[in-house]
């Protein structure tokens, strides 16, 4: 829906190609405010500020060599959903990295921030939080200082979010890229590189999502999710040993109490042909099955009683 107007000439209201209206032009103005955007701020080493505001010089380091971390997190109501094991992974990959976080890097801290802008951004129900930690300037490869700096930002999410997909996922392995199998691959390394070509190449081929394999070949993980199947009424996924993201759904569904017995075990190709179900887990979805993997069919008995145990009395 447009509007269009010229000095000296009345407003026409444009509703699709083949009608138009006139309009008084105080009804426009009202039409015009009541679409005005509503400014969204970010939060920058605890400050907000409008998002539209430059925050990043050309030698930041997250932006020339990736250096850093993040975390993508689910807000209901401003609170952060898992937040323990949000900031056990965060604080354990800050670690990993040799940052020099301050002693006011704490949960308590953080979801404070993450509660104010979900508050100023109106994201007041459901929100996708990303919290972005990168090192200051300065440095080649050997950075000057190990400081961290921080940008939090919210973005509304559909409650649709929070269904599971009525129809099954079509994946299959991305070809071109393998993850290592050392500690640094567990991490949400800011250097998503592999991830990004592996979404590239599922749009491609019209798959919803890609399967990222191991130097073993081996499943890793996926695009956007860590990978469980089922067999016999165990729910098995492969271990941080083999180059996973350590997900904070994947350790919230092992460390559950669940009618199915969950193993820890490395996953290959065949496994996944063989498999009853095969579904994929992260901290905003929660629960999404596949339906298609190559020419293997599934079904998703056990991701809907999963699901609706994940999602109980979240909205």
């Amino acid at each position: 829906m447009t509007a269009t107007y010229f000095k000296g000439i009345q407003p026409r209201l444009l509703l699709s190609p083949c009608h138009e209206y006139f309009v008084p032009f105080s009804s426009f103005l009202t039409f015009k405010n009541a679409f005005e955007v509503q400014q969204v701020f970010i939060c920058y080493n605890g400050k907000f500020i409008a998002a539209s505001e430059p925050v990043l010089t050309a030698d930041n380091r997250s932006f020339r060599y990736g250096d850093g971390c993040f975390e993508t997190m689910r807000a209901v109501r401003g609170e952060v959903q898992l937040s323990e094991l949000h900031f056990e992974r965060l604080m354990a990959s800050l670690h990993l990295l040799h940052f020099d976080a301050p002693h006011t890097f704490t949960r308590t801290y953080f979801t404070r921030l993450i509660a104010e802008l979900c508050s100023r951004n109106n994201h007041n129900r459901l929100a996708r939080i990303r919290l972005t930690i990168f090192r200051s300037d300065g440095g080649l490869y050997a950075p000057e200082n190990n400081h961290p700096n921080f940008i939090i930002q919210s973005w509304e999410l559909d409650r649709q979010v929070l269904e599971l997909n009525e129809k099954g996922l079509v994946v299959d392995v991305f070809p071109e890229a393998r993850k290592s199998c050392d500690k640094f691959a567990t991490i949400k390394s800011n250097n998503c590189l592999p991830y990004i070509m592996a979404a590239i190449y599922a749009k491609q081929h019209r798959l919803n999502e890609t399967i990222i394999l191991n130097a073993k070949d081996r499943v890793a993980d996926t695009t956007i999710a860590n990978l469980f199947i089922v067999n016999d009424k165990k729910l098995i996924t492969p271990p941080l040993s083999e180059g996973c993201v350590c997900g904070v759904m994947r350790k919230h569904i092992i460390d559950m109490d669940l009618p199915y017995k969950v193993i820890e075990r490395p996953l290959t190709i065949a496994d996944l042909e063989n498999a009853d179900e095969i579904f994929l887990t992260n901290a905003i979805t929660g629960v999404r099955w596949v339906g298609q993997f190559r020419d293997n069919n599934y079904g998703n008995a056990a991701a809907v009683i999963l699901h609706e145990l994940l999602h109980e009395g979240v909205l």
